[in-house]
């Protein structure tokens, strides 16, 4: 009998390893949301903990990772507003410094291969760095950082928790932040609720959800509301910025003005609005793609032709895009500051 319930147990560890080599991106402690299409996220490189998710945690709400230990990744992220800012247009960073551009919200991360509004980043794993080193925002060397935590006993015992080493680095610091940020998961909207059949939309709600997928689901596309495309959605340039957007990464000028297509999940909570924060309503938003629309030689071919929306429809637009927002994702105490 014993002799059995070794070969057993042996049995499902050799079949809990095959699983996961094959099924590498539903870690334990990732759940893909019903509807959902399977991660980008190299959850192998990077394999979830509780451990790993909790220091991820507590250094995304340190201002550690600043140079004057000012500021921290939630100063610009803020949970209860979809993990982006709202009280100003711009980042703001450091000693007062104001950036050139409008923090992208932080959410359903593990589905997106780019990252910034140019797509300066391609990986999950790194994109930290970005901000730290930023002059504009906390202006920090990681090689600073990581002695900072090499001074903590505190660290030391949690990097030995969840990497099992108290020798702290600059690698395993980005990938304790990537493993906290890839787990911001929304998925339980009143839309949620309606495709999963547990709700039901108001007919204002149906007409606004109806002008949507006639106007904007090719650029935001179900079930992320997002898509890994960059688009030039006829804003003209701010005089005073001169952000070229994706042209400054690829140098291309067919990329002039083009940012990436944010997610309209918790769109409701997430303004001011573009990358430089230029609305502040969803009002302004919609009257821009309604009627603003500046005509250039990059427009997206999907805003050559006006919406022309009536009063009532642009009502019922903003009455479906704030089905989007989940709530439980807002305020859930496993996002919050760890006490």
């Amino acid at each position: 009998m014993k002799k059995h319930t070794l070969l057993l147990g042996f049995g499902l560890l050799i079949f809990g390893i095959y699983s996961f080599s094959k099924i590498h991106f539903t870690p334990l402690y990732f759940e893909i949301p019903k509807g959902f299409p399977k991660p980008t996220y190299s959850f192998k490189n990077n394999p979830l903990s509780k451990e790993g998710f909790e220091l991820g945690r507590k250094l995304f709400y340190d201002p550690i990772l600043s140079k004057d230990n000012s500021i921290s990744c939630s100063s610009c992220h803020l949970q209860q507003t979809g993990f982006t800012h709202v009280d100003h247009d711009l980042s703001h960073g450091i000693e007062g410094k104001i950036g050139t551009r409008n923090s992208l919200t932080l959410q359903n991360l593990a589905w997106s291969k780019t990252f910034m509004w140019d797509g300066g980043v391609n990986h999950l794993d790194v994109q930290a760095l970005a901000p730290i080193t930023s002059e504009v925002e906390m202006n920090e060397t990681l090689e600073n950082v990581v002695q900072k935590l090499n001074s903590s006993s505190i660290y030391q015992n949690l990097f030995e928790k969840a990497f099992g080493t108290k020798k702290i680095s600059g690698q395993l610091t980005l990938k304790a932040l990537a493993q906290f940020v890839v787990s911001l998961t929304t998925s339980n909207s009143k839309y949620d609720k309606v495709i999963r059949k547990e709700d039901k939309f108001t007919e204002m709600e149906k007409k606004g959800y109806e002008i949507f997928k006639r106007n904007c689901a090719s650029c935001h596309k179900e079930p992320l509301f997002a898509s890994e495309s960059f688009e030039n959605n006829g804003l003209p340039m701010d005089l005073d910025l001169q952000d070229i957007g994706r042209m400054k990464i690829t140098q291309n000028p067919k990329d002039s003005l083009k940012f990436k297509v944010p997610t309209l999940r918790n769109i409701e909570f997430t303004f001011p609005y573009m990358h430089d924060g230029r609305f502040k309503t969803l009002n302004e938003v919609i009257k821009h793609y309604n009627s603003g629309i500046n005509a250039n030689i990059n427009l997206a071919k999907q805003l050559q032709k006006p919406m022309n929306l009536t009063d009532n429809e642009r009502t019922e637009l903003i009455a479906f895009l704030k089905t989007l927002t989940d709530k439980e994702f807002l305020f859930n105490p496993k996002y919050s500051y760890p006490k």
